[in-house]
Parts: C-alpha cells; sequence; structure tokens
C-alpha cells in the first residue's frame, strides 16, 4: 500500500493507496511550573510519565477523509513536584482511495499515526527545550501492537470471539 499519491510516482490511478490532505497542531499546551528552577533540572534525572492515544472521526458527509488524532501527554516530575506538563494533539487529514474496507481500519489505527509521529515528537522536544529543559526525545512507537491490543480488547468487550472483525472505528 503506497502512502504517495497519484500515477506521477510510478502507480496505476486506480492502485490503493493513502493520501494526506494536509496534518495539523490542533491543541499544545505546555505547563512550566517550575520554570524558575528549569536550570536546576540537570542536577537529577526527572521521572517522565507519557501517555499516547490515537483518536479518529470521519470527515464530510460521505466520509470521504478522516481526521486522525495523536494524542501525547507528558509529566515530568522531580520527586512529588511537577517540573512541566506538556499536552499536543497533532492531526492529520487522510484520504483512502481505492482500498478495501476492511484494510481501512488498520491504516487509520497503524499506518497515520506512524506517519504523524515525527513531527509530534519534534514539537515536544522544540516545546520542552523552549521551556528550559533538555530537548524531550521520545522513543519511536509501533503502533501495530497497541492497535491489535486495543482490537482484542473491543471484541473482548463486545463479546465476539478472537479474531472476529469489529466494524466500529
Amino acid at each position: 500500500m503506497s502512502t504517495q499519491p497519484g500515477p506521477e510516482f510510478g502507480q496505476s490511478a486506480d492502485s490503493p493507496h493513502l493520501r494526506v490532505l494536509s496534518q495539523y497542531v490542533k491543541d499544545l499546551s505546555f505547563r512550566n511550573a517550575m520554570a524558575a528552577a528549569s536550570a536546576q533540572a540537570y542536577d537529577q534525572q526527572p521521572t517522565i510519565d507519557m501517555g499516547v492515544e490515537v483518536k479518529s472521526r470521519p470527515i464530510g458527509d460521505q466520509g470521504e477523509a478522516v481526521e486522525v488524532d495523536l494524542c501525547i501527554n507528558v509529566a515530568a516530575k522531580r520527586g512529588d513536584d511537577v517540573m512541566f506538563a506538556a499536552n499536543l494533539v497533532y492531526s492529520g487529514l487522510f484520504q483512502f482511495v481505492n482500498v478495501r474496507q476492511e484494510e481501512i481500519e488498520p491504516l487509520i489505527w497503524i499506518e497515520c499515526p506512524r506517519l504523524l509521529f515525527p513531527f509530534s515528537r519534534q514539537i515536544m522536544a522544540e516545546i520542552t527545550r523552549e521551556g528550559g529543559y533538555p530537548p524531550l526525545m521520545i522513543n519511536p512507537i509501533d503502533f501495530t501492537p497497541l492497535y491489535w491490543a486495543e482490537l482484542r480488547e473491543r471484541q473482548a468487550r463486545d463479546g465476539l470471539p478472537p479474531g472476529a472483525a469489529s466494524a466500529a472505528f
């Protein structure tokens, strides 16, 4: 499956592909609770708590595109004191061309966040650096096992046998 649009990349016009229509910062916040003490941040390694979530929703009357949100929440603490908290929602608008319906859900939950991640990572590194701390370099994330774990959890919750397809996304 290609992520590049159109025949100009050596594809036929009817080959399945994913188009990235746009990508953008949807929401960004940075709370720098220890701004005045950020120079002391180098004295002790902070504890970093991070959460990652992927959300999606169809866009347009016919669901011509899908908006995918990659949500990254980070809190750095020194002991019980919060040094900083950063929350980012980085989104993309994606279109699936000639893709079979059963292949769309894995693309939304695996391929789309994979494409958004490098930009989200860079934004988080820059915002922490601008806050007076060393850049936060988030390790790459493999969204495949996260998708399969979420799918198994959804199937168990819906009472479906393992391996059965679920239509919701």
